[in-house]
């Protein structure tokens, strides 16, 4: 195998440990069986995985956890730390207490109460909690307004290629990478004008991950028994399942400069007043019109938003 076709399985491999990190990241995983998962021997998978992604395979776990216990710290104050732990496969509180402030330089509890004070008294907190804050209170200083529909779907297969970088970084190579993949997908019979749908699943919370390690997956949607004659090929395309459930859907008509906003729209707006909760899945948007980076022209958008009651 060619030193360049080698490297693209070794990604698609990754990237499949990836997804089935946060697809069971509730669980407690083992090197064991992510080494399975990626086709590696134990011996030398965490190697591997470190050298690729630039995380160790254990901070890259514990990083997906703890990002996620955030979304339940601040949005379901009925859970306990303990409960919150547990949930996350953390053997005990004070394990995730203690990777929790290794992470956040404070306490979970800490964290909980300066996100309920910032809620009363707007005081100073971190970027994620004061972005929140700011586009939940903010009335009319964002001109970016969409309906919203809620719509419970089914699974959605996608082939993806993944991007690991600053959304500045993707914006430059955004339109090769899609045009790479859909002349994969196009070769292989696999566009179906009438019912391909392209979109952008956004992997990482930005305003809690750090830039050079946000995962975005360019994507287009597949029948699912296609599934597997992609993952038996030896290229960089990889597969995952959007999962079924209940989402928000905000529609939107925006210049592409506009994303941002539309997103602080649908979060910070609608969300607050909705009577849901995020769940812990991705979002992603799914583009209606053609992406085009033209600043003058407007783009039809639809933000998927996985959402949950509020109890």
């Amino acid at each position: 195998m060619a030193y360049s076709q080698s490297n693209k399985e070794y990604l698609r491999r990754i990237h499949k440990v990836q997804d089935f990190i946060e697809a069971n990241v509730c669980n407690s995983l083992t090197l064991e069986e992510l080494a399975a998962v990626a086709g590696f021997s134990k011996y030398h998978f965490h190697r591997i995985f470190k050298g690729i992604v630039n995380e160790s395979l254990l901070q890259f776990v514990n990083r997906v956890k703890l990002e996620k216990s955030v979304n339940l710290l601040i949005h379901r104050p009925e859970m306990t730390v303990t409960d919150i732990a547990y949930r996350f496969g953390f053997t005990d509180t004070s394990t995730f207490s203690r990777a929790f402030k290794n992470y956040y330089q404070m306490s979970p509890n800490n964290y909980r109460n300066q996100y309920r004070n910032i809620s009363h008294n707007s005081i100073e907190h971190s970027t994620y909690v004061k972005r929140f804050i700011k586009t939940t209170v903010r009335d009319n200083e964002n001109h970016v307004k969409g309906t919203v529909t809620i719509k419970t779907i089914d699974d959605l297969h996608v082939a993806y290629l993944r991007h690991l970088g600053t959304f500045e970084e993707l914006k430059k190579v955004f339109g090769s990478l899609m045009q790479k993949l859909f002349y994969e997908l196009h070769i292989r019979n696999l566009i179906d004008s009438a019912h391909t749908k392209v979109l952008t699943i956004y992997h990482d919370n930005p305003e809690i991950t750090e830039e050079h390690l946000r995962r975005t997956s360019l994507c287009i949607t597949i029948p699912s028994e296609n599934v597997k004659s992609i993952e038996d090929e030896n290229n960089e395309i990889g597969t995952l399942v959007i999962p079924a459930g209940k989402y928000a859907i905000g529609h939107f008509e925006i210049y592409p400069d506009e994303y941002g906003a539309a997103w602080d729209y649908l979060c910070g707006q609608w969300l607050p007043q909705s009577g849901f909760l995020p769940r812990d899945t991705s979002s992603f948007e799914v583009y209606v019109s053609e992406p085009d980076p033209n600043p003058q022209i407007k783009q039809l958008v639809d933000i998927y938003l996985p959402i949950g009651p509020l109890e």
